[in-house]
Parts: C-alpha cells; structure tokens; sequence
C-alpha cells in the first residue's frame, strides 16, 4: 500500500471513543452500586441502629423508674413509723410504667436490625412477660400479706429486673459495635469511591494524553507529507517553466531564423519580380504580413529584446503591441532608478506581465489597463490593474498557479487583489539583494 493510501485515523478514533465510553460505562455502574450500598447501609442500618438504640435507652430509663418504685416500696417498710404504705397504692404507677415499656418494646422490635436467629429479642419479650406477671403476683399476694409481698420484690422482682436491665444494656453495647462497624464500612465505601474517581480521571488523562500524542505524531506526519508534495509540486512546476522557456526560445529561434529568412528572401525576390510584373505585389503583401506574424510569434514565445535592450525595452515593445492588438488602453508607469536585473528575474516578470494582461483580455471586461514598475531600493515591484469584473474565479486557473510559481522561483512574494473601486490588481514584489546583478 502506497503512503497516500494508508487509512485515515477516523476508525481508530472511534475505536478510542468506543472504549472510552466502555470503561465510563462501567466505572459509572460500579460507582452507582457502591453508592447505593452506602445509601442501604446508612439507611437500614446506620439510622435504624440509632433510633433502635434511643428506644433500648427509653427501656432502660423505664426500668429505672421501676426499679426506683421498688425501692421506694422497700423503703417505706424500713422507714414509716406510723401506718405502713398499702403496696396496693403503687398499681396506678406501675400501670404506666408497664404500659410505656411495652409501647417503647414494641417499636424497638419494630425498628431493630438484629437477626431475628439471634433469639434476643425473643428473650427480651419473655423477661417482660415474666417479670409482669411476677408483678400481677406480688400484687395479688399483697392483698392476703403485705410481708409475703415485698419478700417477693426483694428475692423475685428485682433480680428479673436486674436480669432484663442486663440484656437491654448488652443490647445497648451491640448496637454501638454495630454502629461502629457501619462506620468504618461507610469510610471504606468512601475511600473505595474516591480511589475510584482517582483511578478514573487518571486513566481519562492517560487517554486525552495519548490520543492527543497520537493526534499530533499523525497531523506532524500528514504536514511533512503535505510538504514534501508541496515541494514536489513546485519543483515540478520550476522544471516545467524552464522546460517551456527553452522550448519557447528554441521554437522563436527556428522561426527568426529559418522561416524569418526564407520568408524575407521570399520578399526580395518578389521585390525584384514587382518590377517586372505587377500582379505580384498582392503576393508580396501576403509574405510581408506573414513575416511580421512570424517575427511576433517569435517574440511572444521569447523575447530576443529581453536580451538585446533589457525589461524596460521589452515592455516598452510589448505593451504598444498588445494594446493594437487587444484594444485595451494601456498605461504604463515606472518609478525608481532603473537597474539591471538577473536573467531569470526580468524573464519572470516579463512573463507576469504577460499573463496578467492575458487575464485582463480575456476576463475583466476593462477597457483599459495600469502597469507599474517600481525599482525601490531593496526589490523591484511590478503591478498590473484593472477597472473590470474583479477577480471572480479565475484565482485557481492556471495562469494564476504560474504566476505564483514564477515568483516563488526568484524568491518573490506575488498578491492578487481587489481595490475598493473594483477591478483586480496583480503585485509581484521581488528582492534585489539576491538577484541584483552588477
């Protein structure tokens, strides 16, 4: 496969972007469902355990006031020196206790996030049960013997009330293991996401990085590529101008030469014959307009005047010509100290000149034309204008890549304008410091 047939970069871009796209795809997933494992954990777990802990601190208050009841009951036996306090007066109390101890039991059971195998919570509900109906006992008994009674606080109710305290506080003690536990899956749940998103924008960095390299090695290669058939291109262009000038110079010569004086010979044979015979004084006309095409033909393809009387001479010959011919007012300007110039700078700008007139001919529609030549004291500036359509389309034409050639050829900088006031200007700047001879 040749070089200008390698594949673009199109596929391996989209390739890129595929993949790019893939890993976000995933990465996105994998950051959902670890956010999502955050959420559930914060939610049914975190939050549960802290209400279920506040409720297991309301039991346990609960059973302070009742084991402060009990004191109480105890105490009045030891202390009261008149009539003895009925413990039949302490029902309405523990009524309520009993009644907020069950309603914050109940939703504690509610909100818990224990395993249900776990058999603690079941525990908790028996204790209860027990130590009420122990109570509902007591209070019974209380009514045939209030000793009997307060002995059964003393040996039953306080150590199931001891018992019970003991396992909410156990339970209170879990509840902040597991709490602490949450905590540390929540900040390792955080660190696993942010070592995700660093992961993550390094490996987007590392792709911007290496697609932009990638990129730019393919933009360097393409633009070198471009160069070289730039330079191709012009070096094509220079061998092809050149071999046109020697062609051109070659053909002009045979015609000075050879057709140029077979037909002057011819003239002057005729010349003499007119004496004798004057029917052939149309035929001698015939070759005299014949000869002096041929002699213009001959200076269109090279101009021997270049050589002879220099580029001001040549323009001085060519411009009257071209004008007769074309009908095109022609004024010409010359500015400067005249110089005499390299070879191949005045035959560039001779041939300039001739092409942009040609344009003007045969595209601008003027009916007259400005040349200017310039001799400043560092490059010689040559401009053709017109007054006609502009430059319109004409700036890919061949002419056009010719006259950028030949400019280029002599280290010249060629413009094509177009004035405010209409019309197309051709300036061709060429240095003097490179090409002054003399």
């Amino acid at each position: 496969m040749s070089k200008l047939n390698r594949p673009s970069p199109t596929i391996r871009l989209l390739a890129g972007l595929a993949v790019t796209l893939l890993a976000v795809g995933v990465y996105s997933t994998y950051t959902f469902v670890q956010l999502g494992a955050l959420r559930q954990l914060q939610t049914e777990t975190i939050d549960r355990n802290r209400r279920d802990s506040l409720l297991l601190l309301r039991i346990q208050n609960g059973l302070n006031a009742v084991a402060l009841a009990m004191r109480d009951m105890l105490d009045t036996e030891a202390l009261a020196e008149g009539p003895q306090y009925p413990l039949a007066a302490w029902k309405p109390q523990f009524r309520r206790l009993r009644t907020d101890l069950e309603d914050a039991l109940r939703q504690e059971r509610r909100v818990s996030v224990r395993a249900t195998a776990s058999g603690q919570d079941q525990y908790l509900v028996d204790s209860f049960r027990q130590f009420w109906d122990a109570l509902d006992r007591m209070f019974e008994r209380s009514e045939v013997s209030e000793g009997e009674a307060r002995t059964a606080i003393r040996l039953s109710l306080q150590a199931r009330h001891a018992a019970i305290s003991t396992a909410v506080a156990r339970l209170l003690i879990q509840n902040n293991e597991s709490e602490q536990e949450a905590q540390a899956r929540t900040s390792q749940i955080y660190r696993g996401v942010q070592l995700n998103v660093f992961v993550f924008l390094a490996a987007m960095v590392i792709v911007i990085v290496l697609t932009s390299l990638y990129l730019v090695q393919y933009n360097r290669r393409l633009f070198h590529k471009v160069e070289e058939f730039s330079e191709r291109r012009s070096e094509l262009a220079q061998q092809l101008i050149g071999m046109q000038e020697s062609a051109f110079a070659s053909i002009s010569r045979e015609l000075h030469d050879d057709f140029g004086q077979i037909l002057t010979a011819i003239g002057v044979m005729l010349q003499r014959a007119d004496r004798k015979a004057g029917d052939l004084l149309e035929v001698r006309e015939v070759v005299q307009a014949t000869l002096d095409k041929v002699r213009a033909l001959s200076r269109a393809l090279h101009p021997v005047v270049l050589d002879e009387i220099g580029l001001e001479g040549a323009f001085d010959d060519y411009l009257p010509e071209f004008e007769k011919r074309t009908g095109i007012e022609i004024y010409y300007e010359k500015c400067g100290v005249a110089r005499e110039l390299d070879r191949e700078v005045t035959i560039h700008l001779y041939r300039i000149m001739q092409e942009a007139l040609n344009n003007v001919a045969k595209h601008s529609g003027s009916k007259s034309a400005r040349v200017m030549l310039d001799y400043a004291t560092e490059a010689v500036t040559l401009e053709i204008e017109d007054q006609g359509r502009g430059l319109g389309k004409i700036t890919g034409g061949l002419g056009m890549v010719s006259m950028r050639e030949r400019a280029g050829m002599v280290h010249g900088k060629i413009e094509f304008l177009e004035p405010e006031s209409g019309g197309a200007r051709v300036r061709v700047t060429i240095p003097l410091k490179d090409n002054y001879a003399g």
